[in-house]
């Protein structure tokens, strides 16, 4: 009886943060909601996700949008009709009657694509709930009328309207009709009917364009992505694992990626293992078993691992993080590199050239292998320790988790507090 009592009263005056993201502690935009959510477990808030997809445990208490049956039906209707974000009616319904179940304080949006929502039922509600809204902004999408990115086809119809767009087969792919125009208006009028929403980008390249999209009348504030320095740090004894994949005495580059489309350059990878000498070896970690077949003998694949273990080691050997990403954000990977000492190299790509310094990385233009295999000459040229302490210190200084999403927290407190002065 008294534990039953106990729970009723902590989840009746406990704060409560539910999420709402693609997916549950996985890939990036996943592990970072739910190093969001530990923090506020550890403050002494209730955390919960709702998420579209995946298996993974969370210490947040956890609601699926949808199922996988309902999944594909919309991605069947996406492909069909370009109406990504237009479609899970069902399952966003009964999201908002968890959302009126549980009564959050905030609700913190963060990737809203990938089949598992209806934007035009969440937003209405969200519109009239009186709960401050909090979106973090991990790519274009909130503001195309179709793509996630623009970069590398150089479209900036998204500034005026979306009208015949060029990525129609990228994702979110459509290979029938092309609605980017109709999504672009109705974005527009959707994501401008909430008041109290305030727009987090996660580098100022993306702050920037905001200011040009339809958001730009919203209050912003940057926050960047941060890692678990107690997880990510360099790790001294990697030789076990030098052993065993035969790299003991090479030069390691190192690539990561949660897929490895043409926008994360495969492609460079491939051409550059043309270029590298027999003393070099490339690893790419996230690669499908298709992909692996067609590697090249100094290319050593791995598939997509959530052993960050593993990963870890990984970037503590290499001598080199490459980030050949054609379109990107501010990509987390930069980060962790830089936090277990490793140097990174990363094309001149939105806000990715944010994350590294003149003695902590490289920026080289788009496709520049010459230029790139300077670096790695560079880089063969040196100690690898010789990098370890600036690096570490950037990732301490600017990406330590625990400062980073503190800052979420400053802004659930202001944004609460607003709403409880509005209310005297």
């Amino acid at each position: 009886m008294g534990n039953c009592l106990y729970k009723l009263l902590k989840f009746r005056f406990m704060k409560k943060l539910l999420q709402i993201n693609t997916v549950c502690n996985s890939a990036s935009t996943g592990k970072i909601a739910e190093d969001i959510g530990a923090l506020a477990i550890s403050k002494g808030w209730s955390s919960y996700i709702a998420y579209g997809r995946g298996k993974r445990p969370s210490v947040s208490e956890k609601f699926r949008i949808g199922s996988d049956i309902s999944l594909y039906i919309n991605v069947l209707r996406s492909r069909l009709f370009d109406s990504e974000g237009f479609t899970a009616e069902i399952a966003t319904k009964k999201l908002i009657n968890y959302i009126q179940f549980i009564k959050p304080d905030i609700i913190h949006l963060h990737v809203l694509h990938g089949y598992y929502l209806n934007i035009e039922f969440l937003f209405k509600y969200l519109s009239s709930c009186n709960i401050p809204i909090i979106w973090t902004l991990h790519d274009c999408w909130p503001f195309t009328g179709h793509c996630t990115f623009f970069d590398i086809v150089e479209c900036n119809k998204w500034k005026t309207e979306c009208i015949n767009c060029p990525q129609k087969k990228e994702y979110p792919a459509c290979f029938l009709f092309d609605f980017s125009k109709k999504n672009y208006h109705n974005k527009n009028r959707i994501f401008n009917s909430i008041e109290n929403i305030t727009l987090v980008p996660v580098s100022n390249w993306l702050k920037g364009l905001v200011y040009q999209s339809f958001l730009k009348d919203y209050p912003q504030k940057l926050i960047y992505n941060g890692v678990n320095l107690n997880v990510f740090y360099p790790k001294i004894d990697t030789i076990e694992i030098k052993k065993r994949y035969n790299i003991v005495d090479k030069c390691i580059l190192l690539g990561v990626a949660s897929i490895w489309d043409r926008r994360k350059g495969l492609s460079d990878f491939i051409k550059l293992s043309h270029l590298i000498d027999e003393k070099t070896t490339i690893i790419l970690v996230g690669l499908t078993k298709k992909q692996l077949i067609n590697l090249p003998q100094n290319i050593i694949g791995l598939e997509r691992t959530e052993n960050i273990s593993q990963l870890v080691e990984l970037y503590s050997l290499s001598n080199l993080f490459l980030n050949f990403t054609y379109e990107d954000n501010f990509p987390t990977t930069n980060i962790e590199a830089l936090a277990c000492g490793t140097p990174v190299l990363t094309y001149k790509t939105g806000g990715s050239i944010e994350s590294v310094s003149s003695d902590t990385g490289f920026i080289v233009e788009k496709g520049d292998l010459e230029n790139v295999m300077n670096v790695i000459n560079l880089i063969k040229n040196h100690e690898k320790i010789s990098y370890v302490d600036a690096c570490r210190s950037r990732a301490i200084e600017l990406y330590n988790m625990d400062d980073r999403y503190e800052e979420y927290f400053e802004l659930y407190d202001k944004l609460i507090d607003s709403k409880l002065i509005s209310k005297i």
